[in-house]
């Protein structure tokens, strides 16, 4: 059961990184690259019916985490208490910079919220992906200090950084080099991301300008790619252990290369869908590369004292794992239906939904 519900986990986190990655580099997009009111209003359309019903997903990731795996939820929302906290502000500003805009018709109120959701959306792409970093990473658990460990074996905390901005210090913080490197491609593939959604959604003007901005970022977003892979031999000993020991598994990494190789040919694309599903498929792969690569890791643990927190040392009682399957199946079916219904209700371009008018 522990591996069905850790399959459930990864799928929902998946979802959630698909579709509102979108959201976040839309507005990324509309911080640096929309210059008009009609630009401006052609992005907030593309996302405006979507961006509210794609957050459902990090809650239902986080109620998963809570019923499934109830250790690991308690020991990183301790842990990673700072970063959350910020992550939920960065939320908080880039909802209401999009409801707040269109309540006045005053261009310093524009500004200010226009900025707000830019921002936050930047910011909240380079947090996920530094979170992504420090799963990858590890932390010291149980705070072990010169071989021993103060705390009991589950527990952490993280400042924001060290001081030797160093993924290998005995204590380490949220951001260091190698995490930081893995929040900048996030910012890029969600930014790439977030052109395509634009591009696929909407006849804007802006999209033959979003075009080339992705076939230029993916050459940032490639070199960015392989430095990771070159420099996580430094983190791990032995990365690709795991797609040694199961060969199926290296399905995960050629899909990442099919997404990152097929955006290259983005100018080209007849049909304005197929950006964005080339880095759908970039964000699919790279997720579940990453998962498979640490697997049946969680939260890997920094030290030799105590051990890694895996499916199977943080899970619930098996009798909980097995009632809340029926559950889950009839919520699984709900959420089917109104996602089918809610992509049927919008589809084809939103340039005219008037998103912000309200």
């Amino acid at each position: 059961m522990e591996l069905f519900w850790y399959i459930v986990l990864m799928t929902m986190l998946t979802i959630y990184v698909i579709l509102d990655g979108y959201d976040f580099g839309a507005g990324i997009i509309h911080l640096f690259f929309a210059k008009t009111e009609k630009d401006k209003k052609a992005i907030t359309n593309a996302i405006g019916p979507f961006w509210d019903a794609n957050e459902v997903w990090l809650i239902a990731v986080g109620g998963v985490l809570f019923f499934a795996f109830p250790t690991l939820y308690a020991s990183s929302f301790s842990g990673f208490y700072l970063p959350l906290i910020m992550i939920l502000w960065l939320l908080i500003f880039r909802a209401i910079g999009l409801e707040l805009r269109g309540q006045v018709q005053n261009k310093m109120w524009e500004a200010i919220w226009d900025k707000a959701f830019g921002i936050a959306s930047l910011l909240l792409a380079l947090f996920f992906g530094i979170a992504l970093g420090n799963v990858v990473r590890g932390v010291n658990l149980g705070m072990v200090t010169d071989g021993v460990s103060a705390h009991e074996p589950h527990y952490f905390f993280l400042p924001l950084w060290n001081p030797t901005f160093s993924p290998q210090a005995e204590h380490l913080g949220i951001i260091d080099w190698f995490t930081l490197l893995l929040g900048v491609i996030g910012v890029v593939a969600l930014a790439i991301h977030g052109a395509n959604w634009i591009i696929f959604k909407t006849n804007s003007k802006l999209n033959a300008k979003l075009k080339k901005v992705v076939f230029n970022l993916n050459f940032v977003l490639l070199a960015l790619v392989i430095i990771s892979l070159l420099i996580w031999h430094i983190i791990e000993p032995k990365p690709f252990h795991n797609f040694i020991q199961y060969p199926w598994l290296w399905v995960f990494p050629i899909i990442t290369f099919i997404g990152i190789f097929g955006l290259f040919k983005v100018k080209s694309f007849q049909k304005d869908g197929k950006g964005f599903l080339f880095s759908s498929l970039f964000l699919f792969g790279g997720l579940t590369s990453t998962v498979a690569s640490i697997f049946p890791k969680m939260l890997p643990s920094t030290n030799t004292i105590n051990p890694d927190l895996t499916i199977y040392n943080v899970a619930a009682h098996e009798y909980g794992l097995q009632v809340g399957v029926y559950w889950f199946v009839i919520a699984a079916v709900l959420v089917a239906a109104y996602m089918v219904i809610q992509y049927k209700v919008f589809k084809g371009k939103m340039d005219d939904v008037g998103y912000g008018e309200h």
